[in-house]
Parts: structure tokens; sequence; C-alpha cells
């Protein structure tokens, strides 16, 4: 092979592994963004649930009660931007 088919070849497979890296990294930042998107949805799905109607096991009931009382003691403060 002459040097010159040899340098051509690095320099094409640099650009050809930048150029996949690039594509990879922007596809990864779209899907995080996505997931995101639909980790706060399904939190905001699971505050805005109707709360489970009272069981007839008094365990579970008085486990219902505690955990309800805490949701309420920790709602979080909404922010405009959100």
């Amino acid at each position: 092979m002459d040097t010159i088919s040899i340098v051509f070849l690095v320099a094409s497979c640099t650009v050809s592994f930048a150029l996949g890296r690039t594509f990879l990294h922007f596809r990864n930042k779209k899907r995080q963004a996505h997931q995101h998107q639909a980790l706060q949805r399904l939190a905001q799905v699971k505050r805005n649930a109707p709360p489970e109607a009272a069981s007839k096991n008094k365990a579970k009931r008085k486990r219902q009660l505690l955990q309800q009382a805490q949701r309420q003691a920790v709602r979080p403060l909404k922010r405009p931007n959100e």
C-alpha cells in the first residue's frame, strides 16, 4: 500500500468514528430527555390518582392511612417553571 492510501484510510476511519460517536451522543441525550419526561408524567399520574378504597384488613388499612398522611405532609412545592 502506498503512503497516501494509508493516510486516507486512517483519516476516513477517524472521521467515521467521530461521526458515529456524535450521533450516539445526541441519540442518548434525546432518549434521556424522553425518559425524564416519562418519569415526570408517571409521577404526576401517581399524585393525581384517586386514593385507594379503605381495606377490610386492619393492618393494611393502618398502613394506607400512614402512607396517606405522609403524602399529604411531604407534598412538594410546585414551581412556576415546571
